[in-house]
């Protein structure tokens, strides 16, 4: 056989090898990350945070929705959930039972553009050029029963809105914004500054676009949380992430990071790797889908 006709068999079988594993093992290896977080007053009660993210549902997933449930077992004292929980017109029953017990814990939560507007084909390669958008339609999906749901079990809406909550002790005091992503984001909406009498105040959105994370760092929310970039969902080892679908850098498309506005204190930003993928594009490689359970702990205290 010609040399170069191995290579390009050689070469071939290895594509194919790394789709067959992205698309039929690693998008269903779901995994729980723990961050410790040093963001608490001295002397205050550690807080466990659970942050959901990008779930994508479509109502045959299973898997995923007994993995979510599951997630009830860490004891959270708080959900966040940053968007994008939808991926089919009939998705909604699927979502409200596989939070089934997270709705009887308190939480906030933002919309992404997934929870107002149902996937369509693209081509996969777009998403490599650029941050994706969404073409200028009428919201399809049930967003307004699924906030209703949502706000009924006790979650805070934080779409373009502030909200607190009494939890373990402690006084927390939210700001959230509506998807950057699809230009539902409205500053205005929210107080200039954080809640100074709140022992932890802490920022969510779904997708981390600069302008949003900088006003929340000027604001001083010493806590932003965030998803969307699907931890770029492709990476390369060594590499990291192609691309963040939005102009936060590579560097943090997934995980916990600081971010700094010229003259102001150093923010912490959490972005969720997220736990689903678009069913168009249904392939995660090295970057396999996620929740993440948030530590929270007083400033300066050891790791335990």
């Amino acid at each position: 056989m010609h040399p170069l006709t191995k290579t390009l068999l050689a070469t071939t079988a290895a594509g194919t090898g790394a789709l067959a594993y992205a698309s039929l093992y690693e998008r269903n290896a779901f995994v729980v990350r723990e961050i410790y977080l040093p963001v608490l007053p001295a002397e205050a009660r550690p807080l466990t945070v659970l942050q959901i993210s990008d779930v994508h549902m479509t109502p045959g997933q299973s898997r995923k929705q007994r993995w979510l449930r599951s997630l009830v077992e860490y004891e959270p004292d708080l959900v966040v959930n940053t968007g994008d929980n939808l991926a089919h017109l009939e998705a909604l029953p699927a979502v409200l039972q596989a939070y089934n017990d997270l709705l009887g814990v308190p939480g906030v939560f933002v919309f992404g553009s997934n929870d107002y507007y149902s996937p369509t084909l693209k081509n996969p390669a777009g998403y490599l050029m650029g941050p994706s958008g969404v073409r200028r339609r009428t919201a399809d999906l049930p967003y307004e029963e699924m906030r209703t749901a949502f706000s009924e079990a006790g979650w805070i809406d934080l779409n373009n809105a502030t909200g607190k909550l009494d939890v373990r002790g402690l006084s927390l005091s939210f700001a959230g914004l509506d998807d950057p992503h699809v230009d539902r984001d409205d500053l205005e909406a929210i107080p200039t500054t954080a809640d100074p009498s709140a022992d932890l105040a802490i920022a969510v959105v779904h997708a981390p676009y600069l302008r949003a994370i900088d006003a929340f760092n000027v604001q001083g929310y010493p806590l932003i949380l965030a998803g969307h970039t699907h931890g770029g969902q492709l990476r390369v080892p060594g590499f990291g992430a192609l691309v963040t679908n939005c102009d936060i850098d590579r560097r943090r498309a997934r995980g916990l990071h600081q971010h700094r506005t010229a003259g102001h204190d150093a923010s912490w930003l959490h972005v969720s790797a997220g736990c689903g993928t678009s069913p168009y594009a249904p392939v995660r490689f090295a970057c396999r889908p996620e929740a993440t359970v948030l530590r929270m702990r007083p400033v300066d205290s050891p790791r335990n």
